[in-house]
């Protein structure tokens, strides 16, 4: 028996330690320090015995990640299983036979053979949907049509548990509008017939595997389903972590209260993508600042020489002094914030043009 199959045939409780964080968290809430690694190999192979007798309760989540409740008929229970089970778990079985791997999101790009995967601490609106669930049970409302709109619907959650199981586990798929026909515009074929369709709304719930949260672990099937659903971009957000590392080495920041650089950056998407771009070490604090004095960019220093950052409007300046992002015209003396830019290239030198010209 190889080594995954050895890890397989251990039972989950066994699989579990409490370990360093990954390498792809990114700033984590203290309650997150506290890490113990899941094992979705383990997970898998414990699922087998019980995934015919799963209580599965689904959940619709709209645009602003409000949490509703649905009621099914007894005769759907036959068909949760094979929606959300059956495709994601024969994923991964299979997959440990063929030597699939579980990476976090810092370590590599998607890639064939490799399962992703990140710390549910870092996905604000995942952890936004999960507290409907633990801490406003209460107020979460039964879905109706006419009241709350399909198509402010953007996902589906299922919360999965079973008797023998110590914790419940959640997937998540997105609803793309064209899997939902609402029965005003929707027709039925029957008996070779075209009539009008009798109900409210109908939805096709996609079967692929998409995203799987295993405690704290969020495995990552589909990238892409994550940044629909939740709006996080893993690969995005571990760049900007590796910038922030780098603007600190290089750079004295004085912060307001309990903010810091990665507090502030959060969320700010155009500011993320701003730093994927910047290199911090091609200038200087002194050489900033001294930019800003010119451009007249209200940008202020402590007694000690530190870069008073206030809050988001201080950043974003820091982010485009360093980004080159204000200019002068040396033809009007007017000065501008650039939101588009693209560096010019120096001209080829005559012989390279006539060799092109030749060519």
């Amino acid at each position: 028996m190889d080594s995954k199959s050895s890890v397989l045939d251990v039972p989950e409780t066994e699989q579990t330690s409490t370990n360093e964080l990954p390498q792809d968290i990114l700033a984590p809430s203290p309650s997150a320090r506290k890490y113990e690694e899941s094992d979705v190999f383990a997970w898998a192979n414990n699922l087998v015995q019980f995934k015919d007798e799963l209580q599965v309760d689904l959940y619709l989540i709209n645009k602003n990640y409000v949490v509703y409740k649905t009621n099914l008929a007894k005769e759907l229970d036959k068909q949760l299983e094979p929606i959300f089970i059956d495709e994601m778990l024969e994923y991964v079985l299979n997959g440990a036979a063929e030597g699939l791997i579980v990476r976090g999101f810092e370590e590599a790009e998607a890639e064939s053979k490799v399962l992703q995967r990140t710390l549910l601490d870092n996905v604000d609106k995942l952890k936004e949907t999960l507290n409907w669930i633990k801490h406003q049970s209460h107020d979460i409302e039964l879905f109706v049509e006419e009241e709350h709109d399909f198509k402010r619907i953007k996902g589906i959650m299922a919360k999965i548990s079973h008797p023998q199981m110590k914790k419940s586990f959640y997937i998540f798929k997105v609803l793309p509008q064209s899997s939902i026909m609402r029965g005003k515009t929707g027709w039925m074929l029957r008996g070779g017939k075209f009539m009008g369709f009798d109900a409210d709304a109908a939805i096709r719930i996609p079967t692929d595997p998409q995203l799987l949260l295993l405690d704290q672990d969020l495995y990552v099937f589909n990238q892409t389903k994550l940044k629909q659903l939740f709006g996080y971009d893993a690969k995005e957000a571990s760049i900007a972590r590796s910038k922030i590392a780098e603007i600190e080495a290089n750079f004295r920041l004085s912060f307001d209260g309990d903010n810091n650089l990665q507090t502030l950056i959060k969320d700010k998407k155009s500011l993320i993508k701003k730093l994927q771009k910047i290199e911090p070490g091609l200038v200087s604090q002194d050489e900033l600042m001294a930019h800003a004095e010119e451009l007249e960019i209200d940008l202020m220093q402590d007694e000690s020489g530190a870069i008073i950052i206030m809050d988001d409007k201080d950043l974003a300046k820091f982010i485009n002094l360093m980004n080159d992002d204000y200019v002068e015209s040396a033809l009007t003396g007017q000065r501008y914030e650039i939101i588009k830019k693209k560096l010019l290239k120096p001209d080829d030198d005559d012989d390279t043009k006539l060799l092109k010209e030749v060519m």
